[in-house]
């Protein structure tokens, strides 16, 4: 992905998420060693998002859906989609 870097994880927020934390896209350092893992309920700790992961959000890697718990790896582009309402 042009202009990431590899050791780089691409995090977006979308929607109301986005607009609650105050920023759409970072990139966080992917794990700093080999043998350790990074998850997105990790990252969604480290960077103090508003709301419960589990209950109100989805999670997205390399834009498929994914568990909260699933290891990132080096270039992954991750989001944190909130709940669409519509009617």
């Amino acid at each position: 992905m042009a202009g990431l870097s590899a050791g780089k994880i691409r995090i977006l927020l979308f929607a109301g998420l986005r607009e609650q934390a105050g920023w759409a896209e970072q990139q966080w350092p992917a794990a700093p060693q080999p043998d350790s893992v990074l998850t997105p309920r990790q990252l969604w700790l480290k960077l103090h998002l508003p709301g419960a992961l589990d209950q109100q959000v989805r999670v997205a890697i390399n834009q498929q859906f994914a568990d909260a718990d699933t290891p990132l790896q080096p270039g992954d582009e991750l989001a944190f989609l909130p709940p669409i309402s519509g009617g």
